[in-house]
């Protein structure tokens, strides 16, 4: 006979992870300048395009001042965009 009640497993405990805060900063039509993350991603769903730069960790960012536009780089409604920064 038992006389405790069961008090459960120790697996799933302690997996509170934080997030880590990717996405888009940066939408379309927003004002950028030299140095602003546009997007953080892991891997490239979204490609660098004119007056934009990506890091080692694929943030995109700007490297001019300007405007950021968004286009999509296959014909299909899913898949890749590439981000451009077109000046004022």
């Amino acid at each position: 006979m038992a006389h405790t009640k069961a008090g459960g497993s120790k697996a799933n405990q302690g997996s509170n992870v934080k997030g880590k805060r990717r996405g888009v900063k940066k939408f379309s039509s927003e004002a950028v300048i030299p140095g602003n993350i546009i997007v953080r991603q892991k891997g490239t769903k979204f490609h660098p395009g004119l007056n934009v730069g990506m890091g080692r960790d694929f943030t995109i960012y700007s490297k001019i001042s300007g405007i950021v536009k968004f286009r999509r780089l296959t014909k299909t409604n899913r898949g890749k965009f590439a981000i451009d920064v077109e000046k004022q």
